[in-house]
């Protein structure tokens, strides 16, 4: 049999538990969740600076710097900042990220990749956030020049037109790296 007292204390843990469940929702809608590649260019032709978790789906995304996302977003506001995760296995653009094992931040304005910050580095991040916002901002607000860059640890795909040819240079220059030691 429940009591009248049961009731009242039941009504006292479900307040905190939906307002636990509140605070939850907001953490994924600070960060949109990506999940297959029409989605992936949908959100790419979003105005402003978008910061993506690039993530292994058998590793997830990187949870530690959530409360950096929040925290930047509070002080920057605004709708120029955009936050995501995306898992590199559905998404054919992410491909060439495919099996590596660090955090891996890609950042982009205007469809194009301006910056990438590898492990979960918070300074390095709050950094590269601040400084790549500012840079969109002029981009938007002066025309200036956005700068775009080649994901250096990654072969030269777009450039050689080819997929292999990247790869076949880079295992050679690993092979005289090896050959050296």
């Amino acid at each position: 049999m429940v009591t009248r007292d049961a009731v009242v204390c039941l009504g006292a843990v479900a307040k905190p538990l939906n307002s636990i469940m509140a605070s939850r929702k907001k953490e994924f809608a600070l960060q949109m969740v990506v999940s297959n590649q029409e989605h992936w260019e949908e959100f790419l032709g979003s105005k402003g600076l978008i910061v993506v978790d690039a993530y292994q789906g058998w590793c997830g995304p990187c949870k530690t710097v959530v409360n950096l996302f929040k925290k930047i977003r509070n002080e920057v506001g605004g709708d120029l900042l955009h936050f995501a995760v995306a898992e590199v296995d559905s998404i054919d653009a992410l491909e060439k990220y495919r099996g590596k094992c660090q955090p891996t931040f890609l950042f982009y304005g205007g469809g194009e990749l301006v910056a990438v910050v590898r492990g979960a580095n918070a300074p390095l991040l709050q950094k590269t956030i601040l400084e790549q916002l500012q840079a969109e901002k002029r981009v938007l607000d002066h025309g200036a020049e956005r700068v775009v860059i080649h994901d250096e640890a990654l072969p030269k795909q777009e450039e050689s037109g080819t997929v292999g040819e990247g790869l076949e240079e880079d295992s050679e220059s690993e092979e005289a790296d090896n050959l050296d030691q």
